[in-house]
């Protein structure tokens, strides 16, 4: 990843799409995984060989989905 340090609050409304650009003669192609609201989206560019990266990224997702649920005694799916 390059080098960007900021931070924005998830809201419940936070929207996520992601979107694929094949590859062309000039590119190899890419995916992009927006996260965002009304007055901020945030584009993860993923191109070929980061796909261990996304699922780190989901990975992490999870985890933070399940302290949630664990602060404010919201049940989970059985997945722990």
């Amino acid at each position: 990843m390059q080098t960007l340090t900021t931070s924005a609050h998830l809201e419940p409304d936070t929207t996520a799409r992601v979107s694929r650009f094949g590859p062309t003669v000039d590119d190899e192609g890419f995916v992009s995984l927006r996260i965002g609201g009304a007055q901020l989206d945030i584009a993860f560019i993923a191109r070929p060989g980061t796909a261990d990266t996304l699922r780190a990224i989901a990975r992490a997702a999870e985890e933070a989905a399940t302290a949630l649920d664990h602060l404010t005694g919201t049940p989970t799916d059985g997945a722990e």
